[in-house]
């Protein structure tokens, strides 16, 4: 690993030593170009198209990710492990594999909970289909209930009328892209018609589509199964 973004935080020990080159949208293309890198990994949401030509045009390799399910994830993290000829990596997928199956096995047998997953706010935005916090949200026995909403955005701009209407069970307000505190739980916990469950979570078990769905999959069925069974 030759450079990380401004933002990449995990593994914390490992990327001290490491050389920081910008963030996801304002990479410093010169200092990559320095680092020589054989590959550069990138994301279709966010990186931006015109960074990725650049690169490739200057002649690196750039590999651009976009998973929206949990199943697309595992494809990636797969391609990596045959890249790079991880053993250690490849036992630590096929485990994931075998909790997605339990997991996603056990959320078939009950009925789905409603759940309301906002990822910004002024405006409220929230995740729709084709995305992959959708997707895990349904894996962990979830409805999302913006799943169908006007439009077919992935993140759609709603109101917190539109979220009352949807009748959620459980709110999830994680910890990123937004930063959600205890001050917007009070705020929705405030607003007539709101579901008693409100829960502030770990923004990268929602949206970080690598390893993390590990640790997804083992906290987020037993979060939302939990809060059900306790109304």
């Amino acid at each position: 690993m030759v450079g990380v973004t401004d933002y990449c935080t995990h593994p914390g020990g490992a990327l001290k030593a490491v050389p920081r080159i910008g963030g996801p949208k304002t990479p410093d293309l010169e200092r990559i170009l320095a680092l020589q890198p054989d590959l550069v990994i990138a994301n279709q949401e966010e990186n931006r198209k015109v960074d990725a030509e650049a690169l490739q045009a200057a002649g690196l390799q750039v590999w651009i990710t976009f998973p929206r399910t949990v199943a697309q994830s595992l494809e990636m993290l797969w391609d990596l492990v045959t890249l790079f000829h991880s053993l250690e990596r490849a036992a630590s997928l096929i485990t994931i594999e075998r909790v997605l199956d339990w997991t996603e096995r056990a959320a078939t047998r009950r009925e789905p909970v409603r759940v309301f997953c906002p990822i910004w706010r002024d405006p409220w935005m929230t995740i729709g289909a084709e995305t992959y916090a959708h997707d895990l949200l349904r894996v962990c026995g979830g409805h999302n209930v913006f799943a169908d909403w006007r439009g077919g955005s992935r993140y759609p701009t709603i109101t917190l009328g539109d979220v009352v209407d949807r009748r959620p069970e459980i709110i999830l307000l994680p910890s990123e892209p937004f930063r959600f505190g205890e001050a917007h739980r009070d705020e929705l916990a405030s607003f007539p018609g709101m579901p008693d469950r409100i829960f502030l979570v770990d923004g990268t078990l929602l949206t970080w589509f690598g390893t993390r769905m590990g640790k997804a999959l083992r906290l987020l069925p037993a979060l939302i199964e939990r809060d059900r069974s306790s109304h």
